[in-house]
């Protein structure tokens, strides 16, 4: 994944609502037709990294196997983020693609 991609993508997953970091990468895989994976070794540290810079936050809660486990949230300043990260991709991506089909 190009830099900076998988923390737009967890913040985005997280726009919908709080997730465990499993359900995180789930959603990304089921958004994406299985075209992108996320592995645990890329996943929590992006999590501990965005939780770090306050753009998302974590909570112990019980699942339903009455095991505990992490949820994460996204923050108003993560949000905000958010928002700036997709301009910028948008940006990114549409003049990846004006290179691309005039080459």
């Amino acid at each position: 994944m190009l830099l900076g991609t998988l923390d737009l993508l967890i913040l985005r997953v997280l726009n919908s609502g709080e997730k465990y970091g499993y359900a995180i990468g789930k959603s990304i895989e089921l958004l994406s037709s299985d075209a992108l994976s996320v592995q645990k070794g890329s996943l929590y540290p992006a999590l501990h990294r965005l939780e770090n810079e306050g753009y998302i936050k974590s909570e112990w809660k019980t699942g339903d196997s009455d095991k505990p486990m992490k949820v994460y949230a996204l923050t108003p300043a993560g949000r905000t983020h958010m928002e700036e990260e997709i301009s910028h991709w948008e940006l990114v991506t549409n003049a990846v693609n004006i290179v691309i089909k005039n080459t």
